[in-house]
Parts: C-alpha cells; sequence; structure tokens
C-alpha cells in the first residue's frame, strides 16, 4: 500500500508546508500525482485497463480513482522524449499534475518523483516545477488571505538515499525564486522603489546593506541613473534608488561575484513614450533587478564559505513628464565618458551603468579575490527574437569567454531547467556605440527598436564596458575583469504570464 511518513522540511518564502515522504503505514495525502510512465505495482494493472482503450492516456492529464489505494490519483506523463527534448519536461509535467490536484479542489497532494537515466537533476528539477505551479502573487497573498496559499502542504516522495537533500536544495532554490517572482510580479505601485527597499530590508535583514537614494549624490555619482531617475523624482512615492547587498564569507575569499540588476519598475518609454498598446507588461521590467534579490536570498540561505557576493539593484521608473530626460542630451558617466541620449526607451543600460562603474572600482580598489561582474536584465526585445521564450542569453567581454563562462552557463543551465544562449561581442558593437562628432565619446542607443536593429542585443553589451572603463580591463591589460552580461527579457517575463525567477538556478549552481 503507498502510504507516507513524513518529516516537515520548513523554509520562510514558501508557497506552502512541503514534507518528505517515504513508504510506510498511513498516508496523510488526499491525491497522488504522478507523472513518470513507469507507474507503482499498486496502479499498474488500472494503467493497462485504461491504454488498452484510451490512446491519449499517456498524453494527456488524467484524474481518477484507484480502489487499491483508496485515493485519487492525477496522472499527468511526462512526454515522449527526443534527442532534443531538455529537463524542461519533467518540470512541466509536475506543474500540470498540481495544476490539475487544485482544480480538483485538493489540499494535500502527493507527488511522485521519478528518477532518470537521462537527466541527472531530475529529482531535483521535478519538485522546482511544482513549487513553480503553487506560486501565488505577493499582492493577492497581502490583499487577500484567504487566497495565500493554493494548498496546504505538499509531500513528494524521492526514491532515492539523498531525498532529503534533494528537497533541502529544492526549499534553498525556491526560497529565491519566491523573492525573485515577487518583486517581478508586483505592479507598479506594490514595487515601486521605496517599497522594494522595504521589501528586501525585511526579507534580507541579515546581508549588509547600503541605499543610495539621495538625489545629490545620485546626481554626482551616479549620473546615468539620476537622468532616468528625474522625472520620477518628483512623486515621492515613485523616486530611485540604488539598492547595495553584500554578504561576506566567513573564510577568506576564492572568489567575488558582483551582480548588478536592472530594477525598472514600469517603463513608459520615457519622452520616447511606448505608444500603440505595447506598455502593457512592463512594470516587469525589473525582473532583473528581481533576479539578483533572488540570487542574494539563495545565498543568505546557503553561505557558501569562500563565496564574496555584492549585489546592486538599480531600482528607477521610467516615467514621462515634465522632467524626463530626452534625446540628444549629454551625460557624463561615472567613468568619465561623454554620452549623448540617442532614445529614452533605452533606459536599462543607463540605469546599471554607474553602479556597474561603482562595482568595477571596488573591486579594484578592495583588491578583491578573482572578481566576477555581472548584469541582469529585460534589457531587450532583440533578446526575445533571437532567442525565443524561455531562454536567456549570455554575452562575455573577452575575459570571461576566455575562462569559458557562458558556456559553462550554458551546460548548467540545460541539466537544471533554465537553458542559455550565447552570444559573442563582435568589434561591430562597440562601433555602432561611437560617438558621431566632436564632443561625445559614446551613443546611447539609436531611435529604432532594438528588434529592428542588427545585433540588437550585444549592443547594449559593448555599451556597458564602453561607457563604465571595463574596455581598459580586458586581456592584455595589467588587471583583467571577467564581465558577463545577461539578457533575461525572453527568459524572466514573458508577459502574461508568471515571472519565472530566471536564470537564478543556474547563476547558483555554476557559482555557489
Amino acid at each position: 500500500m503507498l502510504s507516507l511518513h513524513v518529516e516537515v522540511l520548513w523554509i520562510v518564502l514558501l508557497p506552502c508546508s512541503v514534507k518528505i515522504a517515504k513508504l510506510i503505514q498511513k498516508s496523510s495525502c488526499d491525491v497522488v500525482c504522478i507523472i513518470d510512465r513507469q507507474v507503482p505495482a499498486e496502479l499498474a494493472e488500472q494503467f493497462s485497463e485504461f491504454r488498452a482503450f484510451d490512446k491519449a492516456f499517456d498524453s494527456v492529464v488524467s484524474c481518477f480513482k484507484s480502489q487499491k489505494l483508496d485515493l485519487p490519483i492525477v496522472y499527468s506523463p511526462v512526454q515522449e522524449l527526443t534527442d532534443y527534448h531538455d529537463v524542461r519536461t519533467y518540470q512541466k509535467a509536475a506543474a500540470k499534475s498540481l495544476e490539475r490536484a487544485i482544480k480538483a479542489g485538493f489540499k494535500s497532494p502527493m507527488l511522485i518523483v521519478p528518477t532518470s537515466h537521462r537527466f541527472s537533476n531530475a529529482e531535483l528539477c521535478t519538485v522546482l516545477g511544482a513549487l513553480d505551479q503553487l506560486y501565488v502573487p505577493i499582492q493577492l497573498r497581502e490583499d487577500v488571505p484567504a487566497h495565500a496559499k493554493q494548498i496546504k502542504e505538499l509531500s513528494v516522495l524521492i526514491s532515492k538515499p539523498n531525498a532529503e537533500d534533494i528537497l533541502k536544495e529544492a526549499l534553498v532554490l525556491e526560497s529565491g525564486r519566491m523573492v525573485a517572482r515577487d518583486i517581478g510580479v508586483g505592479d507598479p505601485e506594490r514595487m515601486a522603489p521605496p517599497r522594494v527597499e522595504d521589501y528586501v530590508n525585511n526579507v534580507l535583514s541579515s546581508l549588509k546593506k547600503e541605499v543610495i537614494s539621495d538625489l545629490n549624490v545620485l546626481q554626482e555619482d551616479y549620473p546615468l541613473f539620476a537622468a532616468v531617475n528625474r522625472a520620477a523624482n518628483q512623486v515621492k512615492r515613485h523616486r530611485g534608488r540604488i539598492i547595495f547587498l553584500e554578504y561576506v564569507p566567513p573564510q577568506p575569499a576564492s572568489k567575488t561575484l558582483m551582480l548588478v540588476g536592472k530594477g525598472v519598475t514600469y517603463d513608459t518609454g520615457g519622452a520616447d513614450i511606448k505608444a500603440g498598446g505595447v506598455m502593457a507588461g512592463m512594470s516587469r521590467d525589473k525582473c532583473g533587478a528581481a533576479a539578483v534579490a533572488g540570487f542574494m536570498q539563495i545565498v543568505n540561505e546557503q553561505k557558501p564559505a569562500d563565496v564574496h557576493v555584492m549585489a546592486a539593484l538599480c531600482m528607477v521608473r521610467n516615467s514621462v513628464g515634465e522632467e524626463s530626460y530626452v534625446s540628444d542630451e549629454i551625460h557624463t558617466s561615472r567613468a568619465g565618458v561623454r554620452i549623448r541620449v540617442g532614445n529614452t526607451d533605452a533606459e536599462g543600460r543607463m540605469c546599471m551603468a554607474d553602479a556597474l562603474c561603482r562595482m568595477k572600482e571596488i573591486a579594484i580598489e578592495r583588491k578583491l579575490p578573482d572578481p566576477h561582474l555581472f548584469t541582469i536584465a529585460t534589457l531587450t526585445g532583440h533578446a526575445c527574437i533571437s532567442a525565443g521564450d524561455g531562454y536567456s542569453i549570455a554575452i562575455d567581454n573577452s575575459v570571461a569567454q576566455k575562462a569559458g563562462h557562458a558556456r559553462l552557463l550554458q551546460e548548467v543551465g540545460q541539466s537544471f531547467g533554465e537553458p542559455f544562449e550565447v552570444s559573442v561581442l563582435r568589434p561591430d558593437d562597440f562601433d555602432f556605440n561611437k560617438g558621431k562628432v566632436i564632443g561625445e565619446d559614446i551613443v546611447q542607443a539609436n531611435n529604432a527598436p532594438s528588434t529592428r536593429t542588427p545585433r540588437g542585443h550585444q549592443i547594449p553589451a559593448a555599451f556597458l564596458i564602453q561607457v563604465t572603463g571595463l574596455d581598459k580591463h580586458g586581456l592584455e591589460s595589467s588587471l583583467p575583469i571577467k564581465y558577463t552580461h545577461i539578457d533575461v527579457a525572453a527568459s524572466a517575463c514573458v508577459f502574461p504570464k508568471m515571472p519565472t525567477a530566471a536564470p537564478i538556478v543556474a547563476l547558483a549552481k555554476t557559482h555557489l
């Protein structure tokens, strides 16, 4: 008889209580969710009967009663695999099984987690797929507490000796994904910059923090960010800020991760306004900073012994109004590079650049070990048409490329259900940004959408290298610095779907 013994494993920031299950006498679940075609012996005869008269049985979600187990069953089969499928098939099947169980009204499902000879991380990814389906948006949790949880508890049955370790790892990763989803899905008011600061202060209270919100400091030290912030600064509840977070390991660090996230809480396009109905969904333009915050939650839970991690959440609203920054303005970056604004809807690279420059300065001044700088952003529509929905794009500078970083990130992401495409910087990308006349070093953007600009997702990465002085820290310099730009426009926030929290699982498994 299938039954359960449970040990409760609870970490804050989870969608429900989660339990590890074992085979003993009694069960506390009200439905069993199965995604593997190799079913428990108690169900084999019934499944064979269904297959005999229903050719679609192994390709659609079913819900029925097992007389032998005296329990309802939800069967959400993993699809037939080809050479080109990846572990996401397990995640999707698990999510669909929970979706069907919830629709049926069950509150305590048990998920039987299959093993896979083909995908070594199938168990972890299956649990993450189930937890993904159980997420409830932060505003619904706050506004309607009765709907804060879709189910009471989830039990997972993993037939491996390290089942408890697999579940614990899934819960840590999910806590980070929940932070990222909360910030990403919050509407323009709930997750306006000051309220993101409040959220981060509450959730990541044990990390070192520095918040830059004083207008004079922003104008002096973060002038490109201040330009984007100019219109929003007229409304107190929309005023921008840069939230710096730091985790210091207990042992001497062997490497340093320095992440900068684009946190545009609403993108109107600014003076180059998004017209024609394309503004909907622009509250998701903060999913880069959301991912960085989620990554810091994982760091805070895992507490790596020798990895030093710093982060900057660049939270700003690209508003439109009488104080909007406009095209043709000349601004000098923190690194002293003169920039002519070409399009106010290219605000993402502007709001991150000076924080990225500060990270570079900190790495140099403190002589941090093996620094690797990142920008993570929902930056371009070009990334969406280049990679397609569900795929992040990683772009290394020359130093990170020599270390094989993007390819490693791609390999790890593939095995954990967060796939990457890899793009390469070319001389053309840097040439595109060069100033056209005396008095301007760099042109921030052209006035066409990135989707109609050749190499539209590589060019912003080159821009960030040029305006921060990272171009002076290449392979032949006295101090080479690794830098990777990650465009998550196609993977983190395909509106109106729920934010995915990509790519924090891949980042965590690669670097922690």
